[in-house]
């Protein structure tokens, strides 16, 4: 996209001065080269020419690349707002003025440029700062977040405080194209109106959420995008043809129209009939551009909505390419590509998707279904396998939508299989209730990301799945404690045929490399006994079994010797088979990467409830709090949940 004229640029040159964009004043603090390391609060950047914004912007992008390709995080839509960010701090007054970003994980540009430069290097890690903006961390972070489609809402709430409290400052919220297929968006939008001052909506358009983003409105998007490269090359062709000897005054007027020009020409009707202001689309690497646009949209006392194009990966020719792989990443090799510790064995998310790829090409009846997560959630296999590809359907980031979806499919005979992250499934929880288990409709759900998931921290730990699901009636709970097991209980959800069904498995690889073959159906409800002991009775739940076994070892070198069990099902239970075995004990502790409330511990827990003589009942979860981010066993370590607290809490009741 060409740059906007320089003429709209007011400058006061000056030996060896760097002229402020628009400003007219002369700034003699800041040298040629500025270093990202000076920069302490966004007001170190202001006045700063566009060549030093420009340079600041590659020296982001590098401390980003460094920083991930160490220690892994969100590459891709980090590298791909690095211009945005600059600009808006540029032209905004954070944080008197709000600046709020939907998911959050393209926000790293924004971390460096608000002061934490010297911490970015504990991005993600125990302790350290936050891969998504929080609250608690720092007053630029106007809002948490880690989930998608919320900024608008939550910026709506922001400028109608403003409002009511009398104030003037900017609300800005900060939108992907992908997150505009959420529902939650449009229920924004329809309510936009109830400020009556500024606020902004910036739509960042690059075609991707995690996966390439799909559906109507993103058509729509690109639509809009193929209609504005057309009219504006005729109209800047139109803009250089004015001969030189005509009116200065004229070409000035011609080059100041090309903001109503653009919103003319690019239709935006769905957002000018909610009464939004629709502009662009804009080049979203053109820092003069983002920052000429911006201050004139702070001057419109309405709602405006911003439309920029970028490219996801910008700066790192493998994450440009592939930037769904790179959206998320663990740590690499920056030269090639190549990650520095290769998974030896495979991943459960792999194991999900070959089993159910086997399962759907022998049964037409499975549907798969995922939420902008085809790959995150395993269903990649099955779009790129001609038997199955048209039987996997990706609905874009719309949880709701993907479960009444599954309930319509149902209501027809199919085996639709909902498959997503076990913090995302939380969104479509009305929709779990009345659309598919009050109808008791034989929908499969498979939550990844069960339990904690590390780095990602709080906003992504799948830490209540098994409290919320089993409040449900009808629903049926499966957590598999090996990949072998988890094969089984795939098939074993996909035969169930008397209402929901549910499995949920970590983030985690396999055991083994070798995966049976064979499948087993499984006794809804039945328990496994692993091994048999005496007085205490631990029940691991899912791959909490393996911490079991870690405390069991532990338990014997102290001259006990434990029964352990694997749960298998948290709901239902064979509640005659547990109290018969409850009554052979005289501890029972359970154990689960759940919280403590409501989840595997409080179900055993009614049932000993109706015992008259019921054994002593340890229960072993995740607190009642939001775990923080850190490697998987640092959390376990801290949370109580090694094989070594395990048995301490045991021998010391």
């Amino acid at each position: 996209m060409p740059n906007s004229p320089q003429s709209h640029f007011q400058t006061n040159p000056a030996p060896q001065a760097q002229t402020p964009l628009g400003g007219g004043r002369i700034f003699l603090s800041y040298p040629p080269q500025m270093k990202l390391e000076d920069i302490s609060s966004p007001k170190d950047i202001k006045g700063a020419s566009v060549k030093e914004l420009e340079a600041l912007a590659e020296e982001i992008r590098t401390a980003i690349l460094q920083q991930v390709s160490k220690h892994g995080g969100h590459l891709s839509s980090s590298l791909g707002t690095v211009e945005l960010a600059i600009a808006l701090h540029y032209v905004y007054d954070a944080p008197e003025d709000i600046l709020i970003w939907d998911v959050g994980h393209q926000a790293y540009a924004h971390k460096l440029l608000t002061g934490r430069y010297k911490d970015f290097s504990t991005l993600r890690q125990y302790g350290g700062i936050s891969g998504f903006p929080k609250r608690g961390e720092s007053p630029y972070d106007a809002f948490g977040v880690g989930h998608a489609s919320t900024s608008i809402s939550a910026g709506l709430g922001f400028a109608v405080a403003r409002d009511l409290a009398q104030g003037n400052n900017q609300v800005v919220a900060i939108i992907g194209d992908g997150s505009m297929t959420g529902g939650m968006v449009f229920e924004a939008l329809n309510n936009s109106r109830q400020t009556k001052q500024n606020f902004t909506i910036i739509l960042n358009d690059n075609k991707m959420s995690i996966s390439p983003s799909v559906g109507a409105f993103s058509k729509y998007l690109s639509k809009l995008s193929v209609k504005h490269n057309h009219s504006l090359k005729k109209f800047i062709s139109l803009l250089r043809s004015i001969p030189e000897h005509m009116s200065i005054k004229l070409k000035e007027f011609m080059e100041g129209s090309k903001l109503a020009f653009e919103n003319m020409m690019t239709q935006g009707q769905f957002f000018r009939d909610l009464s939004i202001r629709y502009l662009g689309p804009y080049d979203g690497h053109n820092i003069q551009e983002l920052i000429k646009t911006f201050r004139e949209i702070k001057e419109l006392p309405e709602v405006c909505l911003i439309h920029i194009l970028t490219q996801k990966g910008k700066g790192y020719e493998l994450a440009a390419t592939n930037p769904t792989k790179w959206h998320g990443s663990d740590p690499f090799h920056i030269e090639d590509g190549s990650v520095v510790v290769e998974k030896s064995r495979p991943t459960l998310t792999s194991v999900f998707g070959k089993t159910l790829l086997t399962l759907a090409k022998q049964d037409k009846k499975i549907i798969g279904i995922s939420a902008a997560m085809l790959d995150g959630c395993g269903l990649g296999i099955l779009k790129e396998d001609p038997e199955t590809a048209d039987r996997i359907f990706d609905v874009g980031i719309a949880e709701e939508h993907a479960v009444t979806f599954a309930a319509g499919l149902a209501c027809e005979g199919f085996t639709p299989v909902v498959a997503v992250f076990s913090t995302f499934l939380q969104r479509a929880y009305d929709q779990i209730i009345h659309d598919v288990a009050l109808q008791n409709l034989p929908v499969v759900f498979v939550l990844d990301r069960a339990g904690l998931v590390g780095s990602d921290g709080p906003t992504h730990h799948g830490a209540l799945d098994l409290s919320y699901l089993r409040t449900i009636p009808n629903m049926v709970i499966m957590a598999p404690s090996d990949e072998n097991e988890m094969h089984n209980m795939i098939y074993t959800a996909t035969q169930y045929k008397n209402g929901p069904i549910a499995m949920r498995y970590p983030r985690a690889v396999t055991y083994a490399n070798d995966i049976r073959t064979e499948f087993s159906e499984l006794s809804i409800g039945k328990f496994r006994i692993v091994s048999k002991g005496s007085k205490v009775l631990l029940i691991g739940v899912g791959f909490m079994l393996a911490k079991c076994l870690d405390a069991a070892g532990v338990l014997k070198k102290n001259d006990i010797k434990p029964t352990i069990i694997d749960a298998r099902f948290v709901k239902p239970l064979d509640i005659k088979a547990y109290k018969a075995l409850f009554k052979e004990h005289s501890i029972v502790a359970t154990v689960e990467d759940n919280s403590i409330v409501g989840g595997f511990g409080s179900a055993i827990a009614e049932i000993l409830a109706e015992m008259k003589d019921p054994p002593r009942l340890i229960r072993i979860g995740l607190p009642d709090a939001f775990a923080g981010q850190g490697e998987i066993e640092e959390l376990r370590e801290e949370l109580g949940l090694s094989g070594n607290a395990i048995a301490e809490k045991i021998m010391f009741i």
